[in-house]
């Protein structure tokens, strides 16, 4: 095993993630022995369709673990800036890509606020991030009457921004576009985190906040980007949202909050902050959507996925805890 993991190989691609990556080559084999309808082209566009909102949420947050914190706030982030544009898109008449950008600074807004409550005010990010959460819920709601919005299909006018998610070709094919979109995101969200300045210092922060502030490094900045990059990637996960299911609902987005951290955590990142993987994280979402179809492809209810994706997550602390206590 020594040998394996010293291989020059497996260590610029990264132990962990080869084995993240047969697990999911793995529970592919196995959902579709067990259910051979699991091999249908719908189920694989179904799981993507979730991929990528919660992939967006999932790579947004692993900023902000990095440094150590949480963010609870995401999912209802997420849904309030798809309310907020929608609402503004379909009711008020505002253009397309005016609400497309709309949808983008409400998320960065709370990325603004968290991080500007945790870094400057040194308040919890756990209970900051639950405040957010509740924010999100009320102004969603109260903007748009409670009332759901429905964003424009494909064939409607209004509705070209579905191509960041799905191209519909003239013979009815399905092309899951959004797969590039996301792959796009990640690789540009692990050059900032390993290939620059503000990654570096972001991770550090994780790793000993007290020994980056004592080297003069202005540590508040760079743990406030951490949730504005969070914050911008739930505005842009509301846009792929809309693009997969079309309706949004107030009052709703929590369970997403902790998928898109189970997928963080799953792919290597570290809770106690100072270790994270975009690599990781990517993978991790797609075992957790591919976890969910599989699970409805054998006629089990949704509610099983949290089971094993809680089983999961638990294995994945502990494997975490243990690695840093051989380390230490």
């Amino acid at each position: 095993m020594e040998k394996i993991k010293n291989n020059a190989l497996v260590k610029k691609v990264g132990f962990n993630r080869i084995i993240l990556f047969c697990v999911l080559v793995l529970m592919y084999i196995v959902f579709a022995v067990l259910s051979p309808t699991f091999l249908n082209y719908n189920r694989i566009l179904s799981a993507l369709n979730y991929a990528y909102f919660l992939g967006l949420l999932s790579l947004g947050v692993t900023f902000v673990i990095a440094t150590g914190g949480i963010d609870f706030s995401i999912g209802p982030v997420m849904f309030c800036s798809a309310l907020i544009s929608g609402y503004l898109l379909t009711q008020s008449g505002v253009p397309l890509i005016l609400c497309l950008i709309i949808s983008i600074l409400v998320g960065l807004v709370f990325g603004v606020l968290n991080g500007y409550l945790v870094a400057y005010w040194n308040l919890p990010s756990f209970i900051t991030s639950m405040a957010s959460m509740m924010l999100a819920k009320g102004i969603g709601s109260v903007f748009t009457k409670t009332q759901s919005v429905s964003w424009p299909q494909a064939t409607q006018e209004n509705g070209g921004f579905r191509v960041f998610v799905k191209v519909t070709t003239a013979n009815g094919t399905q092309i899951p576009t959004g797969l590039i979109f996301l792959l796009v995101i990640a690789i540009i969200c692990a050059v900032i985190l390993n290939k620059t300045k503000a990654g570096r210092y972001i991770l550090c922060l994780g790793s000993n906040k007290e020994a980056v502030r004592l080297s003069g490094v202005n540590v508040k900045k760079w743990e406030m980007l951490a949730y504005v990059i969070c914050g911008a990637l739930a505005g842009i996960a509301a846009i792929a949202y809309v693009g997969a299911y079309s309706t949004v609902q107030p009052g709703l987005g929590d369970t997403f909050n902790n998928e898109a951290i189970a997928g963080c955590v799953m792919g290597g990142t570290s809770m106690s902050g100072g270790v994270a993987s975009v690599g990781g994280t990517f993978i991790g979402v797609l075992i957790i959507a591919l976890l969910q179809e599989g699970i409805l492809a054998m006629g089990f209810q949704k509610d099983w996925q949290y089971v094993i994706t809680g089983l999961i997550v638990l294995a994945a602390v502990y494997a975490d805890v243990r690695s840093r206590k051989r380390k230490n």
